[in-house]
C-alpha cells in the first residue's frame, strides 16, 4: 500500500505545503487539512492564472510573507499544489514549527 505524502514539511526554515484548490469559492479561505493536502478556497476562476495569482496573494497574507517568498513548485496548471514559503512569519492553523 502507497503511504501518502504529509501535507507539509520544513526543508531548513522552508516550508512546503500541499494544497488543493478550490477556484470560484465566494471568499478566499483556509479550509485546513483534509488528508494529505490543506484545503483553500480562491475567489477568482481557473481562467488565465487568475486563479494562482489570488492563491499565491492569499497564502503570502496568511503566513505574513511577501508574495515573491511564495512559489509553486508542482501542480501548476491542477488543483493540487505544492508550494514553497521561504521563511514563513506566521503559521496558518494544522502547521506545527519545525523541530
Amino acid at each position: 500500500m502507497k503511504r501518502a505524502a504529509p501535507a507539509f514539511r520544513w526543508e531548513n526554515g522552508d516550508l512546503v505545503i500541499a494544497v488543493k484548490v478550490q477556484p470560484r469559492a465566494a471568499a478566499n479561505a483556509w479550509s485546513g487539512l483534509s488528508g494529505d493536502h490543506f484545503r483553500v478556497r480562491i475567489a477568482a476562476p481557473p481562467v488565465d492564472g487568475k486563479a494562482n495569482d489570488e492563491l499565491l496573494d492569499f497564502i503570502a497574507a496568511q503566513f505574513d510573507v511577501s508574495r515573491s517568498r511564495v512559489e509553486v513548485i508542482s501542480g501548476d496548471s491542477s488543483r493540487i499544489k505544492r508550494l514553497r514559503i521561504t521563511k514563513p512569519s506566521r503559521l496558518a492553523p494544522g502547521i506545527t514549527p519545525p523541530g
